[in-house]
């Protein structure tokens, strides 16, 4: 598939560096459209001619993003200190990309870890740290391996799956999809949802991804592929042999406090209301959240701003905020 330079890159540019990439061949698309139409079964394979038509309408080019350079991480760093790295990986990555023509590549990953640890939240900042969109695939809910490379038109319900609509649908070539818990996915002998993914996050293979919907060739080479798990045993060792293994580890208190002040502060300077609370928490509010998966945090914290309002106080107080929902255990913290 074809690239084109969109946005120079310069050393003054704040925003990502942009190229457009091709991420099909319309000439497949309309030999499949005009092939559809002779055919004289339209009203049979009516979604199947509207997906083509859209393909046709929308064109085949894609934004291809990479931040314009090595990007101030520190912010993350703070935010996700568990993460670190994680984040050193796709520091290196980025480092690569600079300087260059070529796009940013970032090798798959497995990230390791028990529930509500942030696996989830991590793959939304990198999104946002890279300038592109993200796509979430959750596999605990997946009971055939159509969810991500489509169904045959043939059957009844049939429809494109997730890696077809987020780069035909989606406005970049390199995208991040998540596929989240991915030791949960259900199988039987007729279906493995993980099928998909042994030519998925392999580059060359990639590069001509057909969705067994459309049957087009798609370049899903520049997919950005994060995947999680709490458990790999579940996991075959040929996806795992595909990816970068990184185990997170659960925060350490004090790296738990820090998450939770940052949290704090992030939901408050992001609403108009967070001016009628205090800037900074209370140091007994930090210890209470300090024990709550990070997940939990955000849940707990904005039940506390609501209680502290109710009452017409600033300040978030330790009453303000609930216990551990429903009272399940918590994540053990490194000492």
């Amino acid at each position: 598939m074809t690239t084109h330079s969109l946005v120079p890159q310069t050393p003054a540019l704040s925003l990502p560096v942009a190229q457009l990439r091709n991420v099909f061949h319309p000439c497949d698309v309309e030999r499949k459209l005009t092939r559809l139409q002779d055919s004289g079964s339209q009203r049979e394979y009516e979604n199947l001619r509207a997906v083509y038509e859209r393909m046709l309408e929308r064109g085949p080019e894609r934004f291809q993003v990479k931040p314009s350079g090595v990007p101030d991480m520190a912010h993350l760093y703070d935010q996700l200190p568990n993460f670190t790295d994680v984040l050193d990986d796709v520091k290196r990555h980025v480092a690569l990309a600079q300087d260059s023509r070529d796009g940013l590549e970032v090798t798959p990953m497995l990230l390791l870890g028990p529930p509500g640890i942030g696996k989830t939240h991590f793959a939304r900042h990198l999104a946002e740290l890279l300038g592109t969109g993200m796509n979430l695939v959750p596999m605990s809910s997946m009971t055939a391996g159509w969810l991500l490379s489509g169904s045959s038109s043939q059957w009844k319900g049939a429809r494109p799956g997730k890696v077809f609509e987020a780069l035909v649908e989606g406005e970049y070539a390199n995208p991040v999809i998540v596929v989240d818990e991915i030791d949960k996915a259900a199988s039987d002998a007729q279906y493995d949802p993980l099928g998909a993914l042994y030519g998925l996050l392999e580059h060359d293979t990639a590069q001509s991804f057909t969705d067994e919907f459309a049957e087009v060739a798609i370049d899903a080479s520049q997919v950005i592929w994060i995947t999680t798990a709490n458990d790999e045993r579940g996991i075959p060792d040929p996806i795992l042999n595909r990816m970068n293994v990184f185990e997170v580890q659960a925060p350490t208190p004090e790296q738990a406090r820090a998450i939770a002040r940052n949290l704090y502060q992030g939901i408050r300077n992001g609403h108009d209301w967070g001016r009628m609370l205090d800037p900074e928490p209370q140091s007994d509010v930090l210890d209470l959240l300090a024990q709550m998966p990070p997940r939990e945090m955000r849940r707990a914290l904005m039940t506390g701003f609501g209680n502290a309002r109710l009452q017409h106080r600033s300040a978030v107080e330790v009453g303000d905020l609930p216990r551990s929902a429903g009272g399940k255990s918590r994540i053990g913290f490194l000492q």
